[in-house]
């Protein structure tokens, strides 16, 4: 009894955890209770009715851009002054007038915009006292909406940033700058798209609400225990089975959650006390879910919903988003996955026993054909569809919307035949590991929603919010209609009932979804305060001063120091912030001083470098909020936790700088299918060896030369070019005047490198290296186009005509009047892969050492 009342509490402090962090501590009952409700119910159906084709179709309800990141932000100020206390020692169960107050002003500030739109639009530049006043009023509420919804972290930064504005005249040095007046700061962040409104809450209202909306109706429909238990069946049998069925549950939830602790703590509940009753200490059951929650967040098609902010500060598809981190993503899973069964070998432990008592090679079969099963499904959907549009044309949407619901009727059928999983508590429901077949039959039509969500971002190319908005469609329908039909292919009774199940199940997700966006929206619109102090005062070129001047123009010691500024700007901040703050201040200075050092980095792999270091910070002590999350569940000390984690989390940190220096980790330059096996097969070994060096175990205990030889092994599989740069160079010089010519031969979706002198952000003449992606068009002249520039040749002189303003040239700061002054084409040389081979061969002999030594010992 005492058991389960100290597992109540913790159950109850940790949904007190996440809703500090995501929706609010606050619960007041009555009216007040009810008009929340209200709001959030308000707020996912409007984001539903600006995503989906209707307002267009019915000429009704249109809603530009601008207006929706306005309505959008109203609903945020709402929420945030209604259910986030101001301080600790605030009401929990009522809102107290001065809440009330702020929510109103916070909504009068942005429903100014909406009802004075034309005004304002037609006075660029020349607000009067009431946009001044407005505006003042709705900087000030947003600073402390997002002190109560994000922490003091994001809030401080944003107020030195408003600070800096006007402070300029009277800072030193490198710090100084004209500044501006207050009706300027105002124009700039509150009545125009270069502040608070701009591209990252745009992105917020856009885009990430709907895929928080699609993760909550997955989750509220039973998917994500279904993922949970998936992932048991499948592992809980082996050596820390239970930890592995951790990592794999939370990749598969992350997926679709937007929150590093709300996946700790989902999957967490669940996996850490059964790690520690196979025998992982609590700390080490705790690091290992926290970081396998944050690293949920790296995991395509949603990234935290930073795969859509990337795209738009790119300037490329969220297709390509997804290409460019997958292959990152699966490794940082893998080497946490092979951490685990390094800790489990460790320990000497076992997995749990199997509940079914089906022969091995027979369960394997029937888990083979549900793997296949699912394949299948899933290949039928996709190519059907393909075969489908050239023979039936118009006709295709309807005959392939009848054999989707055929198939989820078949599958809800076959699930109908068997018994449910469990779903209350699972540590006490689960002792032995369940048959994977029998537990994946059960939520096969999980899948569906996932697929026409994948197949219209991917395949029709639909926009991000469109695409999600249909995925979120047919959710729905499987929310409203599942329990109703199992009931009926079970031969019950009770469908009204269970249709008001479903409902219920809808609205508590509509709701849930506002309630987690809440601090979403604060976090990006605040985040649009840095952005606009950036381009009003140009204190990106400050960054990029005090980083070249500390590091010596040292590139290696520029990229330490810009992981260490993300992991402190990203301390206490969700992952869509954390992501806007360090890519406005810091990828801009990654790029410039990478091209100064002859090093051409890709833009992606520069964004995707500094959010890979932001979202570290959730583990990251003092702050690692992920680990007080999991520390909570095991009992552990969280600063140990924290700490714990962050050691599991080096290998998350590697990829990073790599994939500056060799970004066919990006599935950049993969020239063919052979080509892209070996770049993937050298990456899984090349990160095996790194984690086993860094946990001292491959076989058997590392000796230290060991470790030392698995780091130079890494080393080798991961930038195999290395040492063949030192034999050979990569690139061979042609004169610049060939630039067009080479443009042309260069393979369609390849690079093109060449060198530009140029104009730093400091006004000084630097020379170069960029590159550019070059796209399938006829000519040089018009693939160079497409990259934004326009170019000519005059006197034997090189120089850019014209960059044209957000292209991918423009991007890389080449401007009209740059002089080019040579480009570059890959050399004739052997292939570098060649030289993974002596790296293979010495991770072999360090893998026969260890054999003979662990059958040494008695």
């Amino acid at each position: 009894m005492s058991n389960d009342h100290q597992t109540a509490s913790t159950r109850e402090a940790l949904e007190a955890m996440v809703a500090e962090a995501d929706t609010g501590g606050r619960k007041p009952t009555g009216f007040s209770k009810s008009l929340i409700f209200g709001i959030a119910l308000a707020w996912a159906l409007f984001q539903l009715w600006y995503a989906s084709p209707l307002p267009y179709q019915f000429n009704f309800g249109v809603v530009n851009d601008g207006q929706a990141r306005t309505i959008h932000l109203c609903f945020a100020f709402l929420l945030v002054f209604t259910t986030f206390p101001a301080l600790k020692s605030s009401p929990r169960r009522y809102i107290p007038a001065y809440d009330w107050v702020l929510a109103i002003l916070g909504v009068a500030a942005a429903a100014y915009l909406l009802i004075f739109y034309k005004e304002i639009s037609l006075r660029p530049g020349l607000p009067t006292t009431a946009d001044i006043v407005m505006s003042v009023i709705g900087v000030v509420c947003l600073l402390e909406a997002a002190r109560r919804a994000v922490g003091p972290a994001l809030t401080a930064i944003a107020s030195l940033m408003l600070v800096y504005i006007f402070v300029g005249p009277w800072l030193p040095g490198l710090l100084g700058h004209k500044g501006a007046s207050l009706s300027r700061a105002a124009s700039q962040m509150w009545l125009t798209s270069e502040g608070i409104f701009g591209v990252a809450l745009g992105v917020s209202a856009s885009v990430v609400f709907l895929f928080v909306l699609f993760g909550s109706l997955l989750e509220r429909a039973g998917a994500g225990n279904y993922f949970i238990q998936l992932a048991f069946a499948m592992l809980g049998t082996y050596r820390g089975g239970p930890a592995k069925a951790g990592v794999v549950a939370s990749g598969l939830t992350g997926m679709i959650s937007g929150s590093s602790i709300a996946n700790t703590v989902t999957t967490g509940t669940f996996t850490i006390p059964l790690m520690k009753r196979v025998g992982y200490s609590a700390v080490k059951a705790g690091a290992i879910e926290a970081a396998a929650g944050v690293n949920g967040q790296l995991m395509p098609p949603v990234m935290g919903a930073a795969a859509f902010l990337i795209a738009e500060y790119v300037g490329i598809s969220y297709a390509e988003v997804v290409k460019h981190a997958f292959l990152p993503a699966f490794l940082t899973y893998g080497a946490l996955f092979y951490i685990v069964d390094i800790e489990a070998a460790k320990l000497n432990l076992r997995g749990l026993a199997r509940s079914s008592t089906m022969p091995i090679h027979q369960s394997l079969l029937r888990a083979l054909m549900t793997v296949c099963g699912i394949i299948i499904l899933s290949g039928l959907v996709y190519y059907g569809i393909g075969w489908t549009k050239v023979v039936f044309g118009a006709a295709a949407t309807w005959i392939l919307g009848i054999a989707l619901i055929a198939a989820y009727l078949g599958l809800l059928r076959y699930k109908a035949r068997h018994p449910d999983l469990p779903a209350d508590d699972l540590t006490k429901a689960i002792v032995k590991v369940p048959d994977f077949f029998e537990t994946a039959r059960t939520g096969l039509h999980y899948l569906l929603p996932v697929i026409v969500l994948i197949w219209c971002l991917m395949v029709e190319e639909l926009s991000p919010g469109l695409s999600a908005f249909w995925g979120t469609a047919f959710l729905i329908f499987i929310m409203l209609t599942q329990r109703p039909l199992i009931a009926a292919f079970r031969g019950e009774h009770a469908f009204a009932e269970r249709l008001r199940e479903g409902f219920d199940d809808l609205v508590a997700a509509l709701q849930s979804a506002s309630r987690n966006m809440t601090s979403v929206g604060i976090a990006t619109a605040c985040a649009g305060i840095i952005v606009g102090t950036v381009s009003l005062t140009g204190i990106g070129l400050v960054m990029t001063e005090i980083v070249e001047t500390v590091s010596g123009g040292n590139l290696m010691i520029m990229l330490a120091m810009t992981a260490v500024i993300c992991l402190i700007l990203g301390m206490g901040m969700p992952t869509t912030a954390s992501y806007v703050v360090v890519a406005t201040l810091m990828a801009p200075v990654l790029v410039e001083l990478a091209a100064e050092n002859d090093l051409a980095v890709p833009l992606v792999a520069v964004h995707m470098f500094v959010f890979y270091f932001g979202l570290m910070a959730d583990v990251t002590p003092p702050v690692g909020l992920a680990a007080y999350a999991a520390a909570a569940i095991s009992g552990a000390d969280p600063v140990k936790t924290g700490i714990q984690a962050f050691r599991y989390e080096i290998r998350t940190g590697l990829l990073p700088f790599i994939f500056i220096f060799n970004t066919e980790l990006l599935m950049i330059d993969i020239g063919s299918v052979s080509h892209f096996i070996v770049v993937v097969g050298c990456s899984i070994v090349a990160m095996g060896c790194f984690v086993a060096a860094t946990q001292g175990w491959l076989v058997t205990k590392n000796r230290w030369y060991e470790s030392a030889l698995l780091l130079l092994v890494c080393f080798t599989l991961f930038r195999p070019g290395y040492w063949l740069d030192q034999l050979q160079p990569p690139f061979e010089t042609r004169a610049a005047a060939e630039l067009v010519t080479v443009a042309g031969s260069v393979p369609a979706g390849s690079t093109l490198r060449f060198r530009v002198k140029s104009q730093s952000r400091a006004g000084d003449d630097v020379e170069k290296l960029v590159r550019l992606t070059l796209r399938a068009e006829p000519s040089g002249a018009e693939r160079l186009r497409t990259t934004g520039l326009a170019i000519a040749t005059l006197g034997g002189t090189t120089t850019i005509q014209t960059s044209r303003f957000g292209s991918q040239a423009a991007k890389y700061g080449l401007a009209a009047g740059d002089e080019i002054t040579a480009v570059l084409v890959p050399a004739e040389r052997a292939n570098r892969y060649w030289l993974a081979i002596p790296g293979l061969l010495l991770l072999a002999g360090i893998v026969l050492l260890q054999l003979r030594r662990r059958k040494a010992v008695p």
